[in-house]
Parts: C-alpha cells; structure tokens; sequence
C-alpha cells in the first residue's frame, strides 16, 4: 500500500496515499485493534449531520465564511451519498471513551474533501469542528442517532407489528382454546384475547418510547468541552439545533442542562431499558408462539406457523419455528446490549461520560435488531400462521377446570371434587357434573360453554 506523510500535534506518521481521513484517524486505527467493527452507520451519518449543521450555523452567527461553510456543506453531503460512507470511518468502537476519534476522523474526512471543493486548505480543528468538541459532538450524535432509528425504523415496525397482530386477532374471533396459567390448564380463553394482549404490550413500548424521544431530541451541542460552552458563539446551540432539524426533518433543541447531557448518559440508559422492556416483550410474544406451535403431534399444535425451511440435517420432514426463536435471540442480546449501556452509563465522571462509543454501538444495535426483527415477526410468523380447530377443540371440552364456572353454584370444594373425578377418569367435566349435581345437562352445557366462559362474568 502507498502511504503518505500526514502531521499533527503529536508529530508524523503514515497514511494510506489514498485516504480521505489524516493523522489523527491513523493514530486511532493503530492504537485500538480491538474488535475491528467501527461504530454503526447511523451513527456515522449522524455526525455527518451534525457537522452541517454546525458549519450552517457558524456560518449564520459570522464565526465561519461562506465559503468555507458551503464547502464543509457540500462534502457532508457527498459522504451522505456515498456508497462507500463507512470505507472513510475504520476507527473501533473500542477507543478513547469520549469518541474523540471518531469526531477527528469525521472531521479530517470532512476537511479532505472540502477543501478539495473550494479549492484551499479547510482544517479539520479550526473550521470544521468550530465552537465544538467531542465532549458534545458525540454525546449529541448519541441522541441524533438514537431519535431518527426510532422514528425511521423503530416505531414504524412496532406499529407494524401491533396493527398485523391486531388484525390477526380480529380474524381469530371465533377460536376458543384452553388458556394456561403455570404450563396448566386453565379457564378458555379466545384466540383473539390472546392476540389483542400482545398488541397492548406493544402498545405500552410505543407509548414510553414515544416519551423517550422528546428526551432524544434534546442536545449537548453547544456545551464544548465541560458544559460551559467554551469557544462556542452565544447563540450557537440554538441556531445549531434549527439547522439540524432543516436538515434531518425532525426537531431538535438545545439542552436544558449541557453539563447533565454531557457528564452523564441518563437519557441512553433510560431508552436502553425501554428497548429491554420491548425484547422482553419480543420474547413473550415468541415463546407463545412456539408453545402453540409445538408438536404437532407430541405438543399442543394448537395453531401452525408458516413452514420456512427445514429444520434438521438428519430428522426428515421437521419443521422448526425458526422466526420466534431468531426473535427471542434478538431480546436476548437486547437485554445484553441494556447491561453494557447500564455499566457504561455510571462512568460519567465529573464532566464527561467515558463509555460514549461503546454506549452509541449498543444502543443502536438494539434499535436496529428489534426494527429488523419486529418485521419478519409480523409478516412471517403472525400474518401467515394457520389454526388447528380440532386440536384446539380435543382438549377444550375435557378441561375439568371449567368446573371453576360452577363455583358460584356448588361451592369451591364440591367443584375440586368433581374436577379430580373427571382428571381421573379422563372424562368430560360436564358427564362427572351431571352425576356429582343437581343440575340438568342442558343447564351444565350453559354453564360451562367454554365460549361463553371467556366473556367473565
């Protein structure tokens, strides 16, 4: 590989000839081997954006000439439309905890390309990270990123969920099944109540999520280096969040507090937790599913998932439910991802949080893998799913629980009774009743129609 000689404050060293990126990019790829996975696009981009923004402001309060601000303008806007965006960001995740890295190597690769458009030297320090620092261009891109994956990708494909489990729901109206509380039989519940639970949990997650984004939307940017907003124009944090929203279609705004916003990650720990409580749902949904599904002969078989692909090298025929187990491997590592943020979000120490890269990797990977997996969820586990009636009926009359509906009638103990008869003689609760009561067929058929017993009452 040709390399050149690029300098910076520590003095030179080697970078490939064709690089976008300079010194202080270089020294990051050479000091931090780690796990060879940059941070993720979304994040990038946001830094991109942040960077226009920044140039427009400066440009709007005279601290930053026409010129130059068109410039860095035009060269976020190239990086923006480049199919090779993540080519030009190679540095680790595990790196300087501030992310100074990654502000410098978005700033060098930003300088290159400028100063290639206006045809003049452009700095990486003194132009395109004007009245800035990492202290608050990575805290804010945190939050950048984090607001438009949720309302871009997440929200939209909960939304999406909710409404085709609702719809499958309504569909199934007329099912009735035997409901379960620990594993066992228990009082019938419909298909439908089922699904429409599923929907409400969902719903619950969109509602605090929702919450969770007018926090997002509230920036560090403006604070510089410990809160004070050192180097920065006055006006720049507002002016700075006007440009961003032009930019990114959503609204941003200044912080109340930019020493909170920058010594602590408060706001990523507490969407991290709703991002877990969405897996946790995930997973809910999922193992159901797979309880259902399960069988079809030896389990409950109560309903059949769409056959996908085959599910054993060896056992001919076997079909696996593989979109819910994906699915609850996906809350799996949501949960994982929530125990990382939460570690890294006690690091704020004094002025500045030292885990931002790593906090900014995990939490977007979590947005990422519930968005990608809440579709495939819907489309290829919910919508197309079919259910067995006879093996939801075989069992559903012969569940001696329905006695419970005679409890008002006989007495708790008279009805545990019959239950345990019609347990142990295998037998339809209604046949033991009508020996064990006063009552007449017709009235226990009444009493105990499994569908009329899911309407309570």
């Amino acid at each position: 590989m040709k390399m050149r000689i690029e300098k910076d404050s520590m003095g030179e060293l080697n970078v490939p000839e064709n690089a976008l990126y300079g010194a202080q990019t270089q020294r990051a790829i050479n000091n931090f081997p780690i796990s060879h996975e940059p941070l993720p696009e979304a994040f990038i981009r946001s830094l991109i954006y942040i960077k226009a923004a920044a140039a427009r402001a400066n440009e709007s309060l005279n601290c930053l000439s026409a010129e130059f601000s068109k410039a860095i303008q035009h060269a976020c806007d190239e990086l923006l439309d480049a199919d090779d965006l993540m080519t030009h960001f190679p540095v680790d995740v595990f790196q300087t905890g501030s992310g100074t890295s990654s502000n410098m190597n978005a700033n060098e690769v930003i300088a290159t390309l400028a100063s290639r458009y206006a045809g003049t030297a452009i700095n990486p320090n003194d132009h395109v990270n004007y009245g800035q620092s990492s202290n608050d261009v990575i805290p804010s891109a945190i939050h950048v990123s984090a607001t438009l994956e949720l309302t871009g990708r997440l929200l939209p494909a909960l939304e999406y969920l909710r409404d085709s489990i609702i719809a499958k729901g309504n569909a199934l109206a007329g099912y009735t099944k035997t409901g379960r509380t620990h594993l066992m039989d228990a009082m019938p519940v419909r298909l439908d109540q089922t699904f429409h639970a599923w929907a409400a949990q969902l719903q619950n997650n969109i509602d605090n999520l929702t919450y969770l984004e007018s926090k997002t939307t509230q920036l560090a940017q403006g604070g510089t280096a410990v809160g004070t907003g050192i180097n920065a124009h006055s006006e720049f944090a507002d002016q700075f969040a006007k440009e961003l929203s032009d930019l990114t279609k959503v609204t941003f705004s200044k912080g109340d507090n930019f020493f909170a916003l920058i010594g602590s990650q408060d706001t990523a720990v507490a969407l991290s937790g709703q991002l877990k409580a969405v897996a946790v749902t995930y997973m809910k949904i999922a193992n159901d599913l797979r309880w259902m599904n399960s069988g079809p002969l030896a389990g409950l078989g109560e309903i059949s998932l769409q056959a996908l692909q085959p599910g054993s090298s060896i056992m001919p025929g076997k079909v696996n439910p593989v979109i819910p187990e994906a699915t609850a491997m996906v809350a799996a590592q949501v949960i994982g991802n929530d125990a990382a943020i939460t570690v890294g979000g006690q690091s704020g120490n004094f002025e500045l949080n030292v885990m931002l890269p790593m906090i900014a990797k995990n939490l977007l990977n979590s947005i990422s893998l519930l968005a990608n997996s809440g579709q495939l969820l819907a489309d290829n586990a919910i919508t197309t799913l079919t259910v067995n009636e006879d093996k939801l009926n075989e069992a559903l009359h012969r569940n001696p629980i329905l006695v419970t509906a005679l409890n008002p009638i006989i007495g708790y103990a008279n009805a545990a009774d019959i239950a345990k008869k019609a347990y142990k003689e295998g037998r339809p609760v209604v046949d033991v009743a009508e020996e064990e009561t006063d009552l007449s067929r017709d009235e226990l058929l009444a009493l105990l129609d499994p569908a009329k017993l899911t309407h309570g009452g």
